[in-house]
């Protein structure tokens, strides 16, 4: 996985919290992904520094609300809208929910924005 492999990744899990919690921590984030918190600390320093996040400290160590800027959000919700639709589509053609949602999870990273364009007015003209 790549840096900015890791970096949609992570502002993709910030986004699908974020509708399920009040607020979003860096603890909420490792327990999702089953990482270390330490290594969490370090991609939201990398991810502040694109300003793609912002953190306001609430006074207590590792537990800081996380926002996404309007970039970081602008990433989080294309690769979003690219899992959900690859997964379900796969998940059309036969292909094995977890299998579909791996291969999603990997393609949506890598799919050009006019390829996925393309895939998506094809399936929608049919």
């Amino acid at each position: 996985m790549n840096s900015n492999e890791s970096s949609e990744n992570y502002l993709e899990t910030i986004l699908m919290l974020s509708k399920t919690l009040p607020v979003v921590r860096g603890v909420d984030i490792a327990n999702h992904l089953g990482f270390k918190k330490s290594s969490v600390s370090v991609a939201m320093k990398n991810l502040r520094e694109k300003n793609h996040i912002t953190v306001t400290p609430e006074g207590y160590i590792y537990l800081t609300d996380i926002y996404l800027t309007d970039s970081g959000r602008e990433i989080a919700e294309m690769i979003y809208e690219r899992h959900e639709f690859i997964s379900k589509w796969l998940i059309s053609l036969g292909v094995p929910e977890e299998i579909a949602l791996e291969d999603a999870c990997r393609i949506e990273h890598v799919i050009s924005k006019e390829s996925f364009e393309a895939m998506k007015n094809s399936l929608h003209n049919n």
